[in-house]
């Protein structure tokens, strides 16, 4: 299992503050969320997801400058009207580098 996001900045008993960096092709590796989180997109690109089988749950189109929050309902995260499960995959399949700000709250 990988951590959900490349590297952690900042954590203290509130939250926990990541960035995630993805070139075109690479992937955040199999994670879970275990808390409600949101995120500010600082350079979009496509993302795929995949469950923990490696079935492809879709794609997304994140543009710079979005800011997008998701919770966690038991093992599924819940974005809009969209759920997927907590324990998935991430690759950039888009042609620009992807980068975010993640904020885990506690």
């Amino acid at each position: 299992m990988s951590d959900i996001a490349t590297k952690k900045l900042f954590e203290n008993d509130r939250v926990a503050v990541w960035e995630l960096a993805l070139e075109p092709g690479e992937s955040a590796g199999l994670h879970t969320h275990q808390r409600d989180y949101l995120f500010q997109v600082l350079s979009g690109s496509t993302l795929e997801t995949f469950d923990k089988h490696g079935v492809s749950l879709g794609e997304l189109n994140f543009d710079t400058g979005s800011t997008h929050y998701l919770t966690l309902d038991g093992e599924e995260l819940v974005y809009g009207e969209a759920r997927f499960p907590a324990t998935h995959e991430a690759r950039n399949v888009g042609s620009n580098r992807y980068y975010e700000i993640l904020v885990e709250l506690k």
